[in-house]
């Protein structure tokens, strides 16, 4: 059974991908980001330790799946549950694209209206995505990729 794993920045295609996987392959689905925060505002990263006894839970309950998020420190306790890995390495100006047009996310935000009122911030997030230095940095992304041994691919486009 499959066990794939997806990352890349913010408004690269990760949920679209994950979401098609699952579909294709009939795999569950975890977003990072239904987990990875607390509901505060402004939000607060959850406890690392209480994030991976949730993803814990999920991959325990399920026999192949799809984890996709932007969170490497949470990545790398569960990679080497996967079967596969997928780095979304888009140009961030793909990415801002994709942001700016991206649908509603009710899994995410009470509304569009809500979701669109974020967006500001997420393009000024996405655009830091070369210069950051954190668990969501291209180059923390880079080493997850470069150090995993096992199947692996690379997408630079949005048609691939």
């Amino acid at each position: 059974m499959k066990k794939i794993i997806i990352f890349g920045n913010s408004g690269s295609g990760k949920s679209t991908k994950a979401k098609k996987l699952c579909q294709t392959f009939n795999l569950s689905h975890l977003d990072l980001d239904t987990l990875a925060w607390l509901p505060t505002d402004p939000p607060q990263r959850k406890p690392i330790e209480d994030s991976i006894k949730e993803i814990i839970s999920f991959i325990n309950e399920n026999d192949g799946w799809v984890i996709e998020g932007c969170y490497s420190d949470l990545l790398e306790i569960v990679i080497s549950s996967s079967s596969e890995l997928i780095f979304m390495n888009l140009p961030v100006e793909l990415c801002l694209s994709n942001a700016k047009s991206r649908p509603w996310e009710p899994h995410k935000y009470s509304s569009k209206e809500a979701q669109d009122a974020n967006l500001d911030m997420l393009l000024s997030w996405i655009s830091q995505y070369p210069t950051r230095n954190d668990t969501f940095s291209k180059e923390a992304h880079e080493k997850l990729f470069k150090d995993y041994s096992g199947d692996k691919k690379m997408i630079c486009e949005n048609n691939d």
